[in-house]
């Protein structure tokens, strides 16, 4: 998108989390040195919590006149939220786009803009660089109605998929199913589905872990209701559990079909109950998860129920990952108990008591943070300690779980 602008003949800086090179444009130090003087600044970022943090950084350098316009999905309440943050002097749009990179670098994204009627007018010129622009609205509609798509066309998707798994429990096949969906208003869908569901996933395009977050909010507030696209939501939040986040949506495919149980066998030759065999204890160490030392199990199983033991940040190698940082650790914490439970066949919504030990409470803020973006649902059983210190230095957080299976 910056790089449209620079062939459009804008001036452009840009500043990004992970420092990368555009053609053409100037590379700032920071958020504050890219929005110094600008007349329009652009943020296209990964959540609400990545938009406040760099909005936030970049306030020192927004000029009053200017207009800044958010082109992330996060939502009209995030939307009313970033209004709040900046001054009465800068305009705020809201422009969130429809179409993934190869869109964007042709300049055929739909852009979904809301805003006042003066700071969308001083705006036109530069969001047609990007595509056509759909004005939903007053601030605020262009991220609402963005997440009224989304709820259409990715749990749309997530359904797919999951029909694709159970016309192979049918003995239909993909390929005969697709083609039969050819003819019918599902076509272009069943076809973006076709390469991953024949052959296997290919290039990110539209990151899973953004469809998931993209649902996550559609899900909260006035879209509770909404049980079809909570549903894929929820799927979608498994995939991100078993490691999926960074893989084109398309490959909740895959993980749709690993998900689909076998046929129950008839009731008529099923074991009765009293004859079944007991309960069994069974020791869980996902190869997704660094080793243990060999002295504890990542997590025991019993009957129905997965007891996970606390999780910290280590590497590969079993040094600490993040040391002293308590959102890098905490990250890699939820990432690896999402493993944990994906791996038997759990997910974060079905865990029953989360206990968390942290080295400073006062840092509590930075970890709940990260657990919102992984338990989105109603709050499990919680318990949160202070202690005096870790088993290894470094480490600042330390979580274990109770899930249902």
């Amino acid at each position: 998108m910056a790089g449209r602008l620079v062939a459009a003949g804008h001036k452009v800086t840009v500043w990004n989390r992970t420092p990368r090179d555009v053609p053409g444009a100037e590379a700032a130090p920071s958020p504050a040195a890219a929005a110094a003087g600008a007349d329009i600044v652009i943020t296209m970022l990964s959540d609400p919590d990545a938009v406040s943090e760099v909005a936030r950084a970049a306030l020192p350098g927004l000029r009053p006149g200017s207009v800044l316009v958010e082109m992330s999905t996060i939502g009209p309440d995030a939307v009313r939220l970033l209004r709040g943050l900046l001054p009465e002097s800068v305009g705020l749009v809201d422009a969130p786009v429809l179409g993934s990179v190869g869109p964007a670098a042709e300049g055929t994204l739909v852009v979904l803009a809301g805003g006042a009627r003066w700071d969308l007018d001083r705006v036109s010129d530069v969001l047609r660089v990007f595509g056509t622009v759909h004005e939903a609205g007053g601030p605020g509609s262009g991220a609402a109605t963005k997440l009224a798509v989304m709820s259409a066309l990715v749990t749309a998707q997530v359904g797919l998929a999951e029909t694709l798994a159970y016309a192979d429990a049918l003995g239909v096949g993909r390929t005969a199913l697709l083609d039969v969906l050819g003819a019918t208003p599902l076509a272009g869908l069943a076809e973006r589905l076709r390469p991953v569901a024949e052959s296997g996933p290919f290039e990110t395009r539209y990151a899973l872990g953004l469809a998931a977050k993209d649902l996550r909010l559609a899900t909260e507030g006035p879209g509770s209701g909404q049980t079809v696209t909570a549903a894929a939501r929820d799927l979608l939040a498994g995939a991100v559990a078993a490691g999926l986040a960074g893989h084109d949506l398309t490959a909740v495919v895959p993980f749709a079909a690993s998900r689909t149980p076998e046929a129950p066998a008839p009731k008529e030759v099923r074991a009765p109950k009293e004859v079944r065999a007991p309960k069994e204890v069974r020791a869980v160490n996902p190869p997704s998860v660094p080793a243990t030392n060999g002295r504890y199990s990542h997590a025991v199983r019993f009957g129905d129920l997965l007891f996970v033991s606390g999780q910290v940040a280590l590497d590969e190698d079993g040094k600490v990952a993040g040391e002293g940082d308590m959102t890098r650790q905490s990250e890699v914490v939820m990432e690896n108990l999402g493993r944990i439970l994906a791996d038997q066949g759990s997910s974060f919504d079905r865990i029953l008591h989360i206990r968390t030990f942290l080295t400073d409470m006062d840092r509590l803020h930075e970890y709940a943070a990260v657990r919102g973006r992984f338990l989105t649902g109603e709050p499990p059983a919680s318990t949160t300690v202070e202690v005096e210190r870790l088993f290894l230095p470094g480490l600042v957080i330390e979580v274990e779980v109770v899930a249902a299976l």
